[in-house]
């Protein structure tokens, strides 16, 4: 079938793409910025089209030909979010009949009956309506939080709880929420494109655990190995103070943060599983809310930190890791030092120098500064300096370095360190050299993932020293491979 996505460029578009593509559906895309997904890995296996939700033409031109439609098309960002979403919502469902598409698929909010809605699953229920009462055959599945990395929710429950020992909230951190695993959602709208023309409506989806948020919070510390959070539920707090503070904690944008914390005055719980009817649920069942923060945590944003990337398990990529085209502020916290610095001796000559770090020629920077840490280390309860290295001159993946473990070698072009020091938090540092003309570029990167607020305070501590510790090392590194080459 010919399945178009509108939304590719956000969470749940990117991770749905490739697995149409793997059920053997041809995928077109309609984005305003197409250049958003140049570096998405399937970029080049669908075709890609220019256009808004709200422009006629640009609709019209995008499901020519489409048999199922996703729409995935959420303004949140906007002030007037709910005016424009109605808009499009009722164009999209016009072209679509005019189009002569079979299908459509939505992915909208749980919206509890009997409760006065906030004005984001209003807005989220009204889309919907539009769509199912159109004269195309439409059913609108309906999430509560989606958990998975780089899912503004559960992005937001992430830092809260990492950074925040304890907690001030509001009552409804009590309401009842069911979420769901990115995984399962992906496996819900994958096998809607084929349902028959009488299935419609709105169908609730979620996972197999009923939780309070705050119980969501205390799971998260748990399953992460934080200290167990205090939490502390007050009446006075109302949901715009409560997406000020998280505005203020978080990297979550306001514009984001404000209507999705308004929604959780809201128990949002499937009303009933009907669902199983039409899509039966994955074969080895749902996923719990423990497994999927597992899942969640498992990766962090950086595509270059490989083994905590890849995951053979699973050939598109697991659905709970980060994407290079999720919003900067999610994937959760990685701290990166980055420095840079071109060289006259040629690439051979500086790899043998990155490659003979550490031991007997030491860090090339501050070895007063090495060595007490080493010992503050050692002090600590770790490993210290003492462990040196077996062969002054070549190394191979998995031995012994100092203080760090090789994680990986690609000789001549690339050394991963990974930190084996006691630090709140995972270190690594890798090093570069690159052909760069008549001579080399060498490129370093110290990467740091917090484990708690203590992670983040400890990078805080150290960023005033990486100018005289990593920027020494950079300098220092090329001059010895030019004085080797001379």
């Amino acid at each position: 079938m010919r399945c178009v996505v509108f939304g590719a460029t956000g969470y749940i578009g990117g991770r749905l793409v490739p697995e149409l593509l793997a059920a053997g559906h041809d995928v077109r895309v309609m984005a305003r910025t197409p250049a958003k997904l140049d570096d998405a890995q399937w970029r080049d296996t669908v075709e890609v089209v220019r256009g808004d939700v709200l422009d006629a033409e640009a609709v019209a031109a995008a499901l020519s030909g489409a048999d199922v439609l996703y729409y995935l098309v959420h303004s949140l960002t906007r002030t007037d979010f709910d005016v424009a979403d109605r808009r499009a919502a009722m164009l999209v469902a016009q072209q679509a009949a005019t189009a002569g598409v079979r299908r459509i698929v939505y992915l909208g909010g749980i919206a509890p009956a009997a409760q006065r809605l906030s004005r984001h699953l209003a807005s989220r229920a009204e889309v919907g309506r539009i769509l199912i009462t159109g004269s195309v055959p439409a059913i609108a599945l309906q999430a509560a939080v989606i958990i998975g990395s780089g899912s503004a929710s559960f992005e937001m429950l992430r830092y809260l709880t990492e950074r925040l020992p304890v907690m001030v909230t509001p009552r409804w951190v009590r309401n009842r929420i069911q979420p769901i695993a990115v995984r399962d959602v992906l496996h819900y709208l994958t096998r809607a494109a084929g349902l028959p023309p009488d299935v419609r409506g709105a169908f609730d989806i979620g996972g197999p655990d009923v939780l309070t948020y705050e119980q969501m919070m205390r799971e998260y510390a748990r399953v992460a190995r934080l200290p167990r959070r205090v939490i502390l539920p007050v009446p006075v707090l109302t949901p715009w103070l409560s997406a000020q503070w998280v505005n203020l904690v978080t990297p979550v944008p306001k514009a984001i943060a404000v209507p999705l914390m308004e929604s959780l005055v809201n128990d949002v719980v499937c009303a009933d599983h009907s669902i199983a009817q039409h899509i039966p649920d994955p074969e080895a069942g749902l996923i719990s809310y423990p497994q999927a923060v597992e899942l969640a945590l498992s990766r962090v944003r950086n595509l270059e930190v490989p083994t905590r990337w890849s995951d053979a398990d699973h050939p598109r990529g697991e659905p709970s890791s980060p994407l290079p085209t999720d919003p900067a502020w999610s994937g959760g916290s990685l701290y990166v030092d980055v420095r840079e610095r071109r060289s006259h001796a040629d690439p051979a000559t500086l790899w043998s120098v990155v490659e003979s770090i550490g031991g007997a020629h030491g860090w090339y920077s501050f070895p007063l500064a090495w060595s007490l840490r080493g010992w503050i280390d050692r002090v600590a309860g770790g490993v210290g300096l003492r462990r040196g290295r077996r062969d002054p001159h070549r190394l191979h993946a998995g031995e012994a370095l100092d203080w760090w473990r090789v994680e990986r070698i690609e000789r001549p072009r690339l050394l991963l360190l990974r930190a084996e020091m006691r630090v709140p938090g995972r270190a690594w540092l890798e090093l570069r050299v690159e052909v760069d003309g008549g001579g080399a570029l060498y490129r370093q990167r110290a990467l740091f993932e917090p484990h708690g607020l203590a992670g983040h305070l400890y990078w805080k501590a150290v960023v005033p020293f990486h100018a005289i510790v990593f920027g020494g090392m950079t300098r220092n590194i090329t001059g010895a491979a030019e004085s080797k080459g001379a």
